[in-house]
């Protein structure tokens, strides 16, 4: 038993992170000549770009500027601030710069924002971008174009996060995940999308509980309900990523209690609704990836109970107890191995705690600017 689950530990954590990337890249090429997306001219659609804020008042003002100078029909272009029970000057910065609708709520959580904001817009498109997010002249003209499908009822962009010399790795995480995302899309659909720059069709909107997030409930419930949910890399934002690793792990904790909700009782875990190959990729992608802390203890364990059976087992002890000991000497020592390794662990350590946290006093629906990231 002890034998069984090591090798199913391992085989699961492996494929995850190195046999899923390569079955998607082998599947894209045997299915190369039937990607082409069904997309034709059509006129620009109006759009309204919804930006939830929170004391925000250090930012926004540079945000609706930089929304208002687009590559995008001034006469098209709707701009939205949905102030969730701000106490600084967001709401006042935002008049200031121009923004065409500012809504002064009550705190209600960000979900509560956008559907407030959603309730007033006028477009048929309703794109939405984080605070902090600065898009590329001409990303939303790209994310647009996506739209052209009528199949398409979701698209995300592409957010590149700038670190100025701080120790988080998240950059080389993110470029891994993106380019999932673009076989994903290629393919079938995404799995997840991100909050600095991402749309939906007026009519595709969906009101979630206010402690799930768009960025993981969206795509995978656009899917059920007979849409495609893709990628858009031509629709380039950036962010300003949270400087340290441990900084990263107090983030994705945070984010990890509102995806725990989504994936116990939000309709993820639910085959329904999904084509086969979604299907697939939600387990391969999402599923199997929340489930890897509890594999690497169980890997761990396992592989220290059968250091005496072979050379394989006391490797694999030994691989395990250097990958921790690298990610503790990474918090003095700061080299890049070691600090890639501090990352994966505290990261991966974070799925676990985001569960705890949910399970142990639930999901708040308030949220807060990550620390640094401003």
């Amino acid at each position: 038993m002890v034998e069984i689950a090591f090798w199913t530990c391992l085989s699961l954590l492996v494929y995850a992170q190195i046999g899923y990337p390569l079955l998607l890249a082998a599947l894209a090429r045997v299915r190369a000549g039937r990607l082409a997306a069904t997309t034709a001219a059509a006129p620009l659609p109006s759009v309204s770009l919804i930006v939830a804020a929170y004391d925000e008042g250090a930012v926004i003002g540079a945000k609706v500027a930089n929304a208002l100078a687009l590559d995008y029909p001034r006469e098209r272009l709707e701009v939205i601030v949905a102030s969730d029970g701000s106490a600084d000057g967001t709401i006042s910065e935002s008049h200031r710069a121009g923004a065409d609708v500012v809504l002064d709520l009550p705190r209600g959580g960000k979900i509560v924002a956008q559907d407030a904001a959603v309730a007033r817009a006028r477009g048929d498109l309703l794109v939405f971008s984080d605070a902090n997010s600065t898009w590329e002249p001409d990303a939303l003209s790209s994310l647009v174009a996506a739209f052209h499908d009528p199949n398409v009822g979701y698209a995300c962009g592409q957010v590149t996060f700038v670190n100025d010399g701080g120790t988080n790795q998240e950059g080389l995480y993110w470029r891994y995940e993106m380019a999932l995302r673009s076989l994903e899309s290629r393919l079938c659909s995404i799995t997840a999308g991100n909050g600095a720059i991402y749309a939906t069709r007026a009519e595709a909107y969906i009101n979630v509980d206010p402690v799930m997030g768009h960025d993981l409930s969206f795509p995978f419930n656009m899917v059920k309900r007979g849409w495609r949910a893709v990628y858009v890399p031509a629709a380039r934002a950036t962010e300003k990523m949270v400087p340290s690793i441990e900084g990263e792990f107090s983030r994705k904790r945070r984010m990890m209690s509102h995806a725990w909700p989504i994936v116990l009782h939000g309709g993820l875990l639910s085959p329904r609704g999904y084509p086969p190959l979604y299907a697939l990729m939600i387990v391969s992608h999402r599923i199997l990836r929340y489930a890897a802390p509890f594999a690497h203890v169980v890997l761990l364990a396992a592989s220290a109970a059968l250091i005496g059976s072979g050379a394989f087992y006391a490797a694999a002890f030994a691989a395990q107890i250097a990958l921790l000991a690298a990610a503790v000497l990474a918090g003095t020592i700061r080299l890049r191995p070691l600090l890639v390794a501090r990352y994966y662990v505290l990261t991966t350590a974070s799925v676990a705690a985001g569960l705890w946290d949910h399970l142990r006093h639930g999901t708040s629906a308030g949220w807060e600017p990550a620390d640094g990231t401003r």
